[in-house]
């Protein structure tokens, strides 16, 4: 297996990929969330609003959190739509999101041409009550497939999952376990390519590197840039994989 990670801007990058140059999308893009109106989503850091106060990791801020709802939904729909050039036919899409934007993400991925197959809810244990009311214990993949699903392939994966965010070695604010990232490379034909435009600490290509496919990844931030660098080279050996230099 081998991994291509570009450092630079998502969008940027995904419009240097050749056509029908991987087989799966699957990414976690900032949720540009976390606030019940526009100034509380857009005035506050990453870390301010997912990160508990008072916890004991001091974990790195991440950009691209300061997006209102509407420019959030355009931004998402033109990575979306470069995504979907760059995909072969009959692959698929899983974007994570947020209770509060899985309308709108929603929206974005119909619109920048997948059709829409699914929610998969992500069910964590360990996740924040809500005083008076209903515990907020799950987070959301929005999946959609280019064209129709591959029926040749003898596959059957869950629709849901549940597992709590990492604790031990945990090296990303919104880091997601790698066993739920294992089951969704499967999406992916084996030997194929997953793209992920928001490769955070790297997840889901360690996932991909793992179960037998590629990987190909942006990263915007050069700190988690490092943190990717780091695990995925674990992965392989110095000779298994390509590292771009940053972006023009």
């Amino acid at each position: 297996m081998s991994y291509t990670l570009h450092r630079g801007d998502a969008l940027t990058v995904l419009k240097t990929l050749p056509d029908e140059s991987v087989n799966a999308v699957i990414t976690d893009p900032p949720y540009n969330s976390g606030g019940r109106t526009s100034s509380d989503r857009t005035a506050r850091t990453a870390r301010a609003k997912y990160v508990t106060s008072g916890s004991a990791h001091d974990l790195a801020n991440f950009p691209g959190e300061n997006r209102d709802q509407r420019s959030y939904r355009a931004w998402l729909t033109d990575l979306l739509t470069e995504a979907y050039r760059a995909s072969t036919e009959r692959a698929v899409a899983l974007v994570f999101s947020d209770w509060r934007q899985e309308p709108t993400t929603t929206d974005a991925l119909q619109m920048a041409g997948w059709t829409w197959s699914g929610t998969i809810p992500w069910i964590k244990p360990s996740s924040r009550p809500r005083k008076g009311g209903f515990k907020q214990s799950s987070e959301f993949i929005i999946w959609g497939v280019k064209g129709s699903l591959d029926k040749d392939r003898d596959l059957y994966l869950p629709g849901h999952f549940v597992a709590s965010q990492p604790r031990k070695g945990r090296v990303h604010i919104t880091q997601k376990p790698v066993e739920i990232m294992q089951q969704l490379v499967q999406i992916c034909p084996e030997d194929g390519t997953v793209l992920d435009p928001f490769t955070g600490s790297g997840s889901t290509g360690v996932a991909a590197l793992r179960e037998g496919r590629h990987f190909v990844g942006v990263e915007l931030s050069s700190h988690y840039a490092d943190v990717a660098e780091q695990r995925l080279h674990a992965e392989l050996t110095q000779d298994d994989f390509t590292l771009a230099g940053p972006e023009a």
